[in-house]
């Protein structure tokens, strides 16, 4: 029952394209490509926002039950996806920067935190640049696509006039087929823009809570440096 249907679906979609002209034929390839480049996207970020969940619990975990800054550093080389491990290298090379230079080498002491403080949100900023990564393709999908297809639409329905016009005739009948075949368009924007703009605002949520996660492993990173090294 359910293959019925989708093959009378698809025999009436390629019924209403077949029928289009060579304008609402190059509008919906613009939003094939579209929708194709914006589920590419959708696809990919599910599975590494995925991945990125698992790893950071894990070290996270990891990060609050060692006692040694080295043994994290060991781990945090073999974790990719996650963006904690990249803070944890950016405040520990940091540390190590201002421990050689310390006047007691046996003993490593920081002056101050503010250093590791900085290298800690530089290294934030860079992270969320790159879980934000072609999410703003999604977000131009959601608000361009629809005019796209609504201009397809326009295009056909003056069309649609203009040779009811050449014909001289003028009744529901002779304008309805033209009219039905160019709002095709139309259709064709919404489903390309309805799931970008639900994945967007899914993974905007995403990156935010990811957000809130880096600023409070920061705050526990400086908490053990300055228990360790102050």
């Amino acid at each position: 029952m359910d293959v019925a249907l989708a093959f009378l679906f698809q025999s009436v979609v390629f019924q209403y394209i077949a029928g289009t002209g060579l304008v609402a034929r190059v509008d919906l390839l613009v939003l094939l490509g579209f929708s194709l480049f914006s589920w590419a996207i959708i696809l990919l970020k599910s599975g590494s926002f995925g991945r990125i969940r698992r790893q950071s619990q894990s070290f996270l975990q990891l990060f609050r039950s060692s006692r040694k800054l080295s043994d994290i550093r060991n781990a945090a080389s073999t974790v990719q996806a996650s963006p904690l491990p990249q803070m944890f290298m950016a405040g520990y090379r940091e540390i190590e920067t201002q421990a050689v230079v310390s006047e007691n080498p046996g003993k490593p002491h920081l002056k101050s935190l503010d250093p590791v403080r900085r290298a800690l949100q530089i290294s934030a900023s860079d992270e969320l640049t790159r879980l934000e990564q072609w999410l703003s393709w999604l977000a131009t999908t959601g608000s361009v696509t629809p005019f796209i297809g609504l201009f397809g639409t326009v295009w056909g329905i003056m069309d649609a006039f203009h040779s009811l016009g050449l014909a001289g005739g003028a009744s529901l009948r002779s304008v309805g087929p033209g009219i039905s075949e160019a709002l095709i368009t139309t259709a064709a924007g919404l489903v390309a823009a309805v799931p970008a703009v639900i994945a967007y605002n899914q993974f905007i949520q995403r990156v935010k809570e990811f957000g809130a996660l880096m600023d409070g492993f920061a705050l526990e990173f400086l908490n053990m440096t300055e228990r360790h090294f102050m």
